[in-house]
């Protein structure tokens, strides 16, 4: 987005995030949260924020520009102590559930989800047919493009990289069987977005 410090493709989809944020969200989670550059965003949409990591490296870095409504928080979401369940109008994660077996990833930021709110997933995923690998090789000039006009800047330092152990396919496949009713569209730049609205009887 303009004026980021740096741009890579979960930065890319952060606009995305923005897009889905229901209108008067009172409380929204950003989980992996890294330095903090979503939530300091979504600050602009929520009354208040929580950003979580497990990395109390990222932590210390989101905390060094703190917005008065946000606080960030050293913490597992999947340890069912760390969070309030239930709390949130919105819970967003990118480049976050692929860390985790994908049920237990799912079903730890659904029970994070209030009743009437909205899960958005920014997601990824690897190639497995012929026509996941065409539609990857067209994300190329689109990513070097957006990456030369950026500057370069890939950031932040120290957060951890690990790659996805599931295709596109079984990604689709499980997403509609755990969360019925959710909006799973595969991105041009090897992410996929996943939103999914908790009904305000509960969960899936």
């Amino acid at each position: 987005m303009e004026g980021d410090p740096y741009w890579n493709h979960n930065v890319h989809y952060h606009r995305a995030v923005l897009a889905a944020v229901p209108d008067g969200c009172r409380t929204a989670l950003d989980v992996g949260c890294g330095d903090g550059l979503l939530a300091r965003k979504l600050a602009t949409r929520a009354a208040t924020v929580t950003g979580v990591d497990r990395s109390p490296e990222m932590i210390l870095q989101a905390r060094a520009r703190q917005p008065g409504n946000v606080t960030f928080v050293a913490a597992d979401y999947l340890d069912g102590t760390a969070l309030p369940e239930e709390a949130y109008d919105l819970v967003s994660a990118v480049a976050v559930v692929h860390h985790a077996p994908f049920a237990d990833a799912i079903t730890g930021l659904t029970r994070l989800v209030a009743p009437g709110g909205r899960l958005v997933v920014v997601g990824m995923a690897y190639n497995h047919t012929p026509l996941d690998w065409v539609i990857s090789g067209c994300g190329v000039p689109a990513s070097l493009l957006h990456r030369r006009l950026r500057g370069g800047k890939r950031g932040p330092a120290g957060m951890p990289v690990e790659d996805s152990t599931m295709h596109w396919s079984e990604v689709r496949t499980a997403a509609r069987l755990l969360l019925p009713g959710c909006r799973f569209r595969r991105r041009l730049l090897w992410r996929y977005t996943l939103v999914w609205d908790k009904t305000q009887r509960g969960g899936p």
